[in-house]
């Protein structure tokens, strides 16, 4: 596992990009998270590394021979750390490379930021053991959780091609969709717009280094195959799924769009935030491919997370909006290195790109749910906003905005920046 703390993370360390060493920046010098940018007048993607306020192409720093993310995310272990190493001496207060590195930055107010790399493959879980009981609770009242969730990290294959990139401003936009929906009392289906849109706060996690076909990777070599993380919004429509729900799984009440945070943040960053990984103590033990004492001891990842709504009326009033929840990454039921070593356990190969969502992050307390379906109780109870408007699901020119950030005495404040996304209307 990336747990090791080394000098890129001494809190001490400041950089010439003045704006990385202010206290609020999710973007200091111990983050160094990688994007792709490019300017207005440019067709092809560059690589960077979010610095404060700066984005540092590393081509034009010479730190690279590419312009292939996922190219850089293929790189083993020490080199990805090497190339950390170089980033970090370089942007330092009195570093000799100040003056290379200095032609090649760019402020991030003037690029336009694409997906992290190119997507392959997306596989959404459901490490959520608080999204999962809450959910299930309004369903199923008397058994909200299924026997099988303890035992196993359950996936599925969702829609890479419909992932956009939550950048500044709206973000990624995209239609209200419409689908097949059949209230209680209806006697058959029709097809109309969705009227229960939700979001879903999540982790996304990169996978850097492929594995052959028919060959599983070992719990304690998982997170190797792990570039980085990012903020991911899983848009719902829970009217749409709750017809098509039976019996097979989510199918166009998830394709329609995914929104995604455009830096990741390496495994190396996060270090200083890693935690024991602990169940409740009468749940069942993983079974062994899925448990290890390094999982147990630093398996967990600390970051807080939160969901704000900005409605289209506080946007109109520059009302920048509100927080609706926080919880935290380190409550999810299953491990990144554990969805790794089950998606593999069975000679599934992994490629380069290919994402993996959390499954919504929701925590223990009500007001940690990480969805409208659970905030509004599935409709029932709305959600009152502090400029008196109020919201069972989304409506029309609502933005969502997700931010994570990780912080702990002794170490530097780290971010991910914003994942923004906005649901314009319907098609006619």
């Amino acid at each position: 596992m990336n747990t090791g703390i080394d000098q890129t993370h001494d809190p001490a360390q400041r950089s010439w990009v003045e704006s990385a060493n202010d206290p609020a920046t999710d973007f200091p010098i111990q983050n160094l998270p990688f994007g792709r940018f490019r300017g207005e007048e440019d067709l092809d993607w560059c690589i960077g590394v979010a610095i404060g306020d700066q984005v540092l192409d590393l081509n034009c720093a010479k730190l690279l021979e590419t312009q292939d993310m996922n190219r850089v995310m293929r790189l083993d272990k020490q080199p990805r750390q090497a190339l950390r190493l170089a980033l970090s001496q370089g942007l330092r207060h009195g570093s000799a490379d100040e003056v290379r590195f200095r032609a090649a930055l760019v402020p991030q107010a003037r690029v336009e930021m694409g997906l992290p790399c190119e997507i392959g493959d997306y596989t959404d879980f459901y490490t959520s053991i608080h999204h999962a009981t809450t959910v299930g609770r309004q369903f199923r009242p008397d058994n909200p959780l299924l026997p099988n969730y303890k035992w196993v990290p359950i996936g599925y294959h969702g829609r890479s091609s419909s992932i956009g990139v939550g950048n500044a401003g709206l973000g990624q936009t995209f239609h209200r969709p419409r689908g097949q929906i059949k209230g209680p009392e209806a006697v058959e289906p029709k097809l109309e717009p969705c009227s229960k849109l939700d979001f879903e706060l999540e982790i996304g996690a990169f996978i850097a280094r492929p594995n052959a076909a028919g060959e599983p990777v070992l719990l304690t070599e998982a997170e190797e195959h792990v570039f980085g993380l990012t903020l991911f919004n899983d848009w719902s429509a829970r009217d749409i799924q709750a017809w098509e729900y039976q019996p097979l799984g989510p199918f166009l009440s998830k394709n329609f769009a995914s929104t995604v945070s455009p830096w990741m943040v390496t495994l190396d960053a996060l270090a200083p935030f890693r935690e024991p990984f602990n169940r409740p103590e009468n749940d069942p033990a993983p079974l062994p491919y899925l448990d290890s004492l390094e999982n147990r001891q630093h398996g967990a990842i600390s970051i807080e997370l939160e969901v704000w709504l900005q409605t289209a009326k506080m946007r109109a009033n520059n009302h920048a909006g509100e927080r609706l929840m926080h919880s935290n990454y380190r409550d999810a039921y299953w491990t990144v290195a554990q969805l790794v070593a089950h998606h593999t356990v069975n000679g599934c190969n992994l490629r380069s790109g290919d994402l993996f969502g959390s499954g919504t992050l929701s925590g223990p307390r009500p007001d940690q749910a990480g969805s409208l379906l659970e905030l509004s109780q599935g409709g029932k109870r709305p959600v009152a906003l502090s400029n008196g408007e109020q919201r069972t699901f989304l409506e029309d020119g609502d933005t969502v905005i997700l931010r994570g950030y990780c912080r702990r005495e002794g170490f530097r404040h780290i971010g991910f920046g914003e994942c923004r996304g906005t649901v314009l209307p319907a098609h006619p």
